[in-house]
């Protein structure tokens, strides 16, 4: 399994628009962050994790034009889901799924009702979608028949019931402030896990560097690497350098091989 942290940015991005701090105007490429996607490559089946408004950007860094088989959403914020109409040129490989709850799914229709309607007009991107649930596994298939299991769970971005998703030994976790009892021993025996640490400060939704140290200690996976990550965290290279044994900052184009 190959995961690409394709953005580890917060919902403005780091440097943030304006900003003259010595985290938005650092020369280290790992402190300059897109909001925050992954790419998960297994068996030969790619699944994207969220695709927000940063998309297009990201997959000409990545250059690697390739099949999408399917996209995993995990609630319906723009710094999510505003890149999806950039799918369009993957559709000319095959239709592209997209997962989501159905309160998400209902959102993608009223927000971009082009994109699901009865008669697309052409150049429209080709997406449908399939309503998941927490707890409830799924398969993502690529044009081989090749499927890879996906177990969606729930967590909280503050009061809002938002998803994670468990794909094989490895657990993606965003915009999360907790996470239910159950969630956790779904999260049992975990290679790697991919996880957001807002900042230094305690946040009103978002776990805070000291909170996500925290669930990863509990959660006990082999590597933790953190995302969703604001210019307030501080500098990569003196945040990554004071962490936990096996918990890493995680920055754009990084390549975790399982």
């Amino acid at each position: 399994m190959k995961i690409t942290i394709l953005g580890s940015g917060t919902s403005v991005g780091v440097p943030q628009v304006g900003c003259t701090c010595a985290v938005c105007t650092s020369p280290d490429a790992r402190d300059k962050r897109l909001r925050c996607s992954g790419l998960v490559e297994w068996n030969g089946v790619r699944i994207l994790i969220d695709c927000g408004p940063d998309f297009r950007q990201q997959m000409l860094r990545l250059n690697d034009f390739r099949p999408i088989d399917g996209v995993l959403i995990t609630h319906e914020h723009y710094d999510h889901v505003g890149g999806l109409d950039d799918l369009r040129p993957f559709c000319a490989f095959a239709d592209v799924p997209v997962y989501a709850e159905s309160y998400t799914a209902e959102r993608l229709r009223s927000r971009i009702p082009y994109c699901f309607s009865e008669h697309p007009y052409p150049g429209v991107p080709r997406i449908s979608l399939h309503d998941v649930e927490p707890d409830v596994p799924f398969a993502v298939t690529n044009k081989n028949g090749v499927s890879v299991l996906v177990m969606p769970f729930r967590v909280m971005h503050g009061k809002m019931p938002i998803l994670g998703y468990r794909i094989g030994r490895m657990a993606w976790i965003t915009d999360m402030l907790m996470m239910p009892d159950d969630s956790f021993e779904i999260l049992r025996d975990l290679d790697c896990l991919v996880m957001n640490a807002l900042r230094i400060e305690p946040h009103l939704t978002h776990q805070s560097l000291s909170e996500a140290i925290a669930a990863a200690t509990h959660i006990n996976a082999r590597e933790t690497y953190f995302i969703h990550i604001c210019h307030q965290m501080g500098l990569h290279a003196e945040v990554d350098k004071v962490l936990p044994k096996q918990m890493h900052l995680a920055y754009d184009m990084q390549k975790i091989c399982l």
